[in-house]
């Protein structure tokens, strides 16, 4: 068992709920930070786990500092524009420093936006100004770049486009891209957090393959062919971009059309491929493919339809 005692900024949400029940499964204490007002059944949930409350106003350092006693690492699983992923995350940060908290670990969880220049793409911007206040302090932080969340081949990423049965690329249709489930990322960030000697970046992939490798996967698990469609070339999908942003601009939205273009554009652009990976960092890790994530899909699809035909049958 461990005994540590993690705090998570963001276990309400999603992938902040997946890192904190991933700790637990590891032995650690979980405290959460949660918003006051926070809706009373997502709080009930994390206490049915396991995890301690700490209801705090998470732009006042004073209260936010207390909260973080006692931790060996805060883990920031916070989602937001430049108010949370820069200012709230700064408050956090000084709130970890001040209650002596050795390390950190922000909400990156993204492809390695330090390979891109400024203005690229407007949510990995607001993670590198974060950055240059982290920078500039002495607390041990650790970043995790993960690609794409592989949850998303399934729907919200319009890569595979079952109805039409073909799978979209832009560029090149054999640069591979970074895929990791947000479990998988969650188990990884829990046994960091947990590892007093982890280095400033870690880069995980569950599954690497290109828009030709995804277009054959996706064909053997479905049984279907799929063919590969060339939406066009980089150029031409930074220039729909740039149209997108000015007739829809979502500028206060977190995922605008164009946001997910812009990630996209990235991926295929080969620079945020990630490397060297540190996979085999925590060997009880077992990483799920795309592969995995399709047939998953696949086989809820073949039960729906097997009900379905009991129920009129």
């Amino acid at each position: 068992m461990n005994d540590s005692t993690i705090v998570v900024a963001g276990a309400t949400g999603n992938l902040g709920g997946r890192i904190a029940r991933a700790l637990l499964e590891r032995g650690a204490s979980v405290r959460a930070l949660v918003r006051h007002g926070t809706a009373r059944d997502k709080l009930e949930r994390l206490q049915e786990l396991g995890v301690t409350i700490a209801s705090v106003d998470l732009s006042s350092a004073s209260q936010v500092t207390p909260a973080c006693s006692c931790a060996s690492c805060v883990v920031s699983a916070l989602q937001g524009l430049r108010d949370v992923i820069v200012e709230t995350q700064t408050v956090l940060l000084d709130a970890a420093i001040k209650a002596d908290v050795p390390r950190f670990i922000p909400s990156d969880y993204s492809i390695d936006f330090t390979k891109f220049p400024p203005g690229e793409n407007r949510n990995l911007d607001l993670r590198r100004d974060f950055h240059q206040r982290l920078e500039k302090t002495s607390i041990r932080a650790t970043t995790i770049f993960n690609g794409a969340f592989a949850d998303m081949l399934t729907g919200q990423m319009p890569l595979i486009l079952f109805k039409l049965k073909r799978v979209l690329y832009w560029g090149d249709a054999d640069q591979r891209m970074d895929f990791t489930t947000m479990d998988d990322t969650a188990a990884f960030t829990a046994s960091a957090a947990l590892d007093p000697s982890t280095p400033r970046f870690l880069r995980i992939a569950g599954d690497q393959l290109s828009a030709r490798e995804l277009t054959a996967v996706v064909s053997e698990v479905t049984g279907k062919e799929f063919r590969l469609f060339r939406a066009g070339g980089l150029g031409m999908l930074g220039t729909l971009i740039k149209v997108a942003r000015t007739v829809a601009p979502g500028e206060k939205g977190l995922y605008p059309a164009w946001q997910g273009m812009q990630y996209m554009r990235n991926m295929f652009d080969g620079r945020a491929k990630l490397e060297p990976l540190d996979n085999d960092r925590y060997p009880s890790i077992r990483w799920t493919t795309a592969r995995d994530v399709l047939s998953a899909r696949q086989n809820c699809a073949t039960q729906s339809r097997e009900v379905h035909t009991r129920l009129v049958g």
